[in-house]
């Protein structure tokens, strides 16, 4: 299979994704962060859902599972 772009590494108390790790540029991310870089481009297999009134990072939709946060 082939390797993710990016992992989730930090999950809070109430399930929420807080961290994740971009496997090809070794880059970690908090989840405001990987929210602007998602809103700037930069990770094009992700979208921003408001959940609760909180910006979060989701893979888009689609049969591959190499791009879904988990």
């Amino acid at each position: 299979m082939a390797r993710k772009r990016v992992s989730v590494i930090k999950v809070d108390d109430n399930g929420r994704n807080q961290e994740f790790k971009d496997n090809f540029k070794n880059k970690t991310m908090n989840r405001n962060e990987f929210v602007n870089e998602i809103k700037k481009g930069n990770y094009p297999h992700y979208h921003i859902r408001t959940i609760n009134h909180v910006e979060t990072p989701v893979s888009n939709p689609d049969k591959r599972k190499s791009n879904n946060l988990d």
